[in-house]
């Protein structure tokens, strides 16, 4: 039963993140810059990111205690583990939290203070490097979706 409950608290949190980045990458962002000027825009994304990123961080939170919970209770630990997939989602899994980390706490606080202070192209350079970033881990996350759900039937 531990297994199933920490398993299904997993996924949700990689569907929440994940999800999130895919939406706003691929929905959200074309559709504001087609509908709203960086005065309109990029209040909107300070906002959007503020209760994005909340749930991003229960997201992490969420993910690293179940995996490990999965990690510990179901194969002995991580120097016990001999699963390659599970070890590569591991690895991605840390690289995704340290790039979040990195946007959170350097780029994103600077965009909120850009935006506050209405200096919008300043907010605009630390919105594209948001962008880049987000990219990067959207990629990084549907390619752990790949490995968790084929990871047992490629051979790496």
């Amino acid at each position: 039963m531990s297994y199933s409950i920490a398993l299904t608290l997993h996924l949700i949190a990689a569907v929440i993140w994940v999800g999130g980045m895919f939406f706003a990458h691929m929905i959200l962002r074309p559709s504001s810059i087609e509908k709203l000027e960086p005065p309109q825009r990029l209040p909107l994304w300070s906002a959007v990111f503020g209760r994005f990123f909340f749930w991003v961080w229960i997201s992490i939170i969420t993910i690293l205690a179940t995996g490990y919970w999965i990690i510990f209770d179901t194969y002995g630990g991580v120097l016990s583990l001999q699963i390659t997939y599970i070890q590569w989602m591991h690895g991605i899994g840390l690289v995704m939290t340290a790039i979040f980390s990195y946007i959170f706490f350097i780029p994103y606080q600077a965009f909120k203070s850009a935006v506050a202070a209405k200096q919008f192209p300043v907010g605009g350079e630390q919105m594209n490097i948001i962008r880049q970033l987000v990219t990067t881990n959207l990629v990084l996350g549907m390619i752990t979706i790949i490995i968790a759900s084929a990871g047992k039937y490629i051979n790496f």
